[in-house]
């Protein structure tokens, strides 16, 4: 049996001498695994479709839970992710999280959408915003969403306070005398909540609040997850 799926490239490991084991995103069939052959040689017709970020049609051959590429037609490259180091590194951020946040079988429509949305605005434009945007989006989907409204111990809103804590346990942000969280910046509170289109303090909008923001999406990730999220330290490392 042959499929036809709308898919980004996740991750191309690989198998034997000149094959490779995609892990492909779909948006009609959740994540999946599927082998393609000879795409290491020089010339194959196929390699572009081992390339990180491709995003392309693939015709698939199905036996029962395997599949194979037979055929691909590419859809978007995003080749500019590929020259642009700081574009590289954010660029894998996204596509590291929506590995983590996926799993065979599941309706991955949302992060699947998200993702190439994402990889496209970077290509146009900046890469901090969209990733950070698409970080908020994802963990929010996927059951993880931080909270940033008012403190979840007393209920006084947090705008405008200057000490704040975060627990990971929860997801919420607190007054820093109510919480036992770890401590948190009035700038990486504002990056956030701009993030998720509530109001937000214009002044703390900074680069240091995007990195503080991003530190934060890396540590809670990781909690939550229990990975580490390689391309994302880098990234962070090299704003």
């Amino acid at each position: 049996m042959e499929i036809k799926v709308n898919a980004l490239v996740l991750r191309a490991a690989d198998y034997g001498e000149y094959d490779k084991i995609l892990t492909l995103l779909t948006a009609e069939h959740g994540k999946i695994s599927a082998g393609i052959k000879g795409v290491k040689k020089a010339g194959a017709k196929l390699r572009f479709a081992a390339q990180p970020f491709c995003f392309a049609e693939f015709i698939l051959s199905a036996r029962g839970d395997r599949y194979t590429v037979i055929n691909a037609s590419e859809t978007e490259s995003f080749y500019d992710l590929r020259t642009d180091i700081m574009k590289f590194y954010a660029a894998s951020a996204v596509i590291e999280a929506a590995h983590s946040l996926t799993y065979e079988g599941g309706d991955c429509s949302g992060i699947f959408a998200g993702s190439v949305k994402t990889l496209s605005e970077m290509c146009a434009g900046d890469e901090c915003g969209p990733l950070i945007n698409f970080m908020m989006y994802a963990l929010k989907i996927s059951g993880y969403a931080i909270a940033l409204d008012n403190c979840t111990e007393c209920g006084a809103p947090l705008t405008g306070a200057e000490k704040l804590r975060f627990d990971p346990d929860t997801g919420a942000f607190t007054c820093y005398d109510c919480g036992t969280g770890a401590g948190a910046s009035r700038v990486t509170y504002n990056v956030l909540r701009k993030a998720e289109g509530k109001s937000f303090e214009e002044e703390f909008i900074t680069p240091d609040g995007k990195k503080r923001a991003l530190r934060l999406i890396r540590e809670y990730f990781s909690y939550k997850l229990n990975a580490s999220f390689k391309s994302l330290s880098e990234y962070i490392r090299l704003l």
